[in-house]
């Protein structure tokens, strides 16, 4: 039941500021190896998210091709992004780190976190003229 919450909240994430942070308490009760026991974490975490899930966020729409920002952060426990156009959220993005980039350094997390935003918004960024990535 978890992977299906899951999986139906993973569709609406880049919606949601900090999705993967918010989630890990019962992302990481679908690990193997993991003793399924839900606590007050993964209560709050569950709770967070159906609010959050309930709420209408404050985005924008894209207007034309120009004036985007990408900003980025990258921590131990995973990558976040915001897509900006003129000061406005246009998007969000987040995901837990994989098991092999838990070893990464610093720097390269920070990478990490750039390439993955020009993933998952090439679609916005591809004729951009200019553009500006902050981490």
């Amino acid at each position: 039941e978890i992977r299906q919450f899951l999986g139906l909240a993973g569709y609406y994430r880049r919606f949601i500021e900090g999705f993967s942070k918010i989630v890990r308490p019962m992302t990481k009760l679908t690990q193997k190896k993991i003793k399924f026991e839900w606590g007050d974490k993964q209560e709050e975490s569950f709770q967070v998210i159906k609010q959050k899930l309930c709420s209408a966020p404050i985005l924008a729409l894209p207007e034309g091709s120009e004036d985007f920002v990408v900003y980025c952060d990258a921590s131990i426990k995973g990558l976040g992004e915001v897509l900006m156009q003129r000061e406005r959220v246009i998007a969000y993005g987040s995901r837990q780190l994989k098991v092999h980039e838990k070893t990464y350094t610093t720097h390269d997390l920070e990478l990490g976190a750039v390439v993955f935003a020009l993933k998952i918004w090439r679609h916005y960024l591809y004729r951009t003229r200019k553009g500006k990535c902050s981490g």
